[in-house]
C-alpha cells in the first residue's frame, strides 16, 4: 500500500482520540459513496498495523430505482477485498431524511448487536459536520444542535458509534478515491434539491465560500469541534445541580438552589428534566416555561405538557405531576 499523509492523519486520530482499540471488531457503514469508501479503504490499509476484524454494513433505504443495484456494488467490493459484508433492506421505502436516519442507525445497531461487533463507524466527515451546524441553525437550536456530529456516541449500552473523519472535506474524500481509482456509486438523490441538505451543500457552502470564505467548511468544523467541548462541561455542571436541587425528591426541583445558577445552567437542568417525561426532544418554549418557575410566585403552575405532565412551584420547590 501506499502510505500518504491521509493515511498518518487517521492513524493519528484514532490512536490520539482512543476511537478504537487494537484488535477490535469494528463494523464499518458503507453506503458507495466516496466519503465511506475513503473510510474502508483507509481502515482496510491500516489494519495490519492494528489487527481489526474488519466488515461492512449496507443500509438499503429503497428510495432509489437503482438501491438494489447500488448494494449488489457495495457487497462485490467486499468479496474483493475478503471481508463479511451484512445488508440490511428496509420493509418499505423511507421518504424523509429524519425517517432514514433513524432506521439506518436502528439497523446498524442490530447488525453489531446479532454478529458481535462492539463499535460501528461511518464515513461523517468536517464537510458533514458544517453542513449539520448550518442545517441546525436555521432550523433555531442551542449549542447542543450546533455540534451533533460528535467523535463518539452510544447507540446502545454495549455499541459506540465512531466517527474518524470529521477533520477530513468532502473533497479529500473525493481526491482519495480518485488517487486510489476506488469505484464510486454516485447517489443520484444527492443531486435531488428538494432535501434541505442537497440545498446546504450545493447551493449555500458554495456561495459562502465563494464570497466569505474559501475555507469555510473547516470553520464551521471547527466551531462544531470547539462546541462539542463547552457542551459536554455543561451537561455536567448541569447534571451536578439537577441532582443537587432534586435532594432525593425524583419529581421535585429546590428553587432556592436553582436560583444561584447562572440561567445557561437552569435552561440545561430544566431541559434535562423534560428529556426524561416527554417522547420527543423538548423545545425551546416549553424549556423556557419550566425554567421560569424558578422565579414564579407561588401556585404558578405550567400548562401541561404533551402527555399531561405538569409543573407547579409549592413554596421552596417545582413539583412535576404526571398525568395518571
Amino acid at each position: 500500500m501506499v502510505w500518504t499523509p491521509l493515511h498518518a492523519k487517521i492513524h493519528r486520530t484514532i490512536r490520539d482520540r482512543h476511537l478504537f482499540e487494537r484488535n477490535q471488531r469494528l463494523l464499518v457503514a458503507v453506503s458507495g459513496g466516496q466519503d465511506s469508501l475513503c473510510l474502508i479503504q483507509l481502515l482496510l490499509d491500516l489494519q495490519p498495523k492494528w489487527g481489526w476484524h474488519l466488515a461492512i454494513a449496507h443500509c438499503d433505504h429503497r428510495w432509489r430505482s437503482d438501491s438494489g443495484a447500488n448494494a449488489s456494488h457495495v457487497e462485490n467490493l467486499a468479496k474483493t477485498w475478503g471481508i463479511l459484508f451484512y445488508l440490511q433492506t428496509a420493509n418499505e421505502p423511507l421518504r424523509s431524511e429524519a425517517a432514514a436516519r433513524n432506521w439506518r442507525y436502528q439497523a446498524l445497531s442490530a447488525i453489531a448487536w446479532e454478529n458481535h461487533y462492539s463499535c460501528v463507524i461511518t464515513g461523517h466527515t468536517a464537510s458533514d459536520r458544517a453542513e449539520t451546524l448550518l442545517y441546525n441553525l436555521i432550523r433555531g437550536t442551542g449549542a447542543d444542535g450546533l455540534q451533533a456530529l460528535s467523535w463518539q456516541r452510544r447507540l446502545t449500552d454495549s455499541i459506540v458509534l465512531a466517527r474518524p473523519l470529521l477533520e477530513v472535506t468532502r473533497s479529500q474524500t473525493g481526491q482519495f478515491c480518485q488517487e486510489f481509482q476506488i469505484p464510486i456509486w454516485e447517489d443520484s438523490t444527492n443531486q435531488d434539491l428538494k432535501f434541505a441538505r442537497n440545498r446546504i451543500r450545493q447551493e449555500l457552502l458554495p456561495y459562502l465560500q465563494e464570497n466569505f470564505n474559501p475555507q469555510v467548511e473547516s470553520a464551521l468544523a471547527q466551531t462544531a469541534e470547539l462546541l462539542q467541548a463547552e457542551v459536554e462541561y455543561l451537561e455536567q455542571v448541569a447534571h451536578q445541580l439537577r441532582e443537587e436541587a432534586m435532594s432525593g425528591l425524583p419529581l421535585g426541583l429546590n428553587r432556592r438552589v436553582l436560583q444561584k445558577a447562572p440561567i445557561a445552567l437552569q435552561r440545561r437542568v430544566m431541559r434535562q428534566v423534560l428529556q426524561e417525561i416527554l417522547s420527543s426532544a423538548p423545545s425551546f418554549e416549553q424549556i423556557e416555561k419550566l425554567t421560569a418557575l424558578i422565579t414564579a410566585p407561588n401556585r404558578s403552575q405550567t400548562d401541561p405538557f404533551p402527555g399531561g405532565a405538569i409543573a407547579q412551584v409549592e413554596g421552596d420547590w417545582i413539583c412535576l405531576k404526571l398525568k395518571t
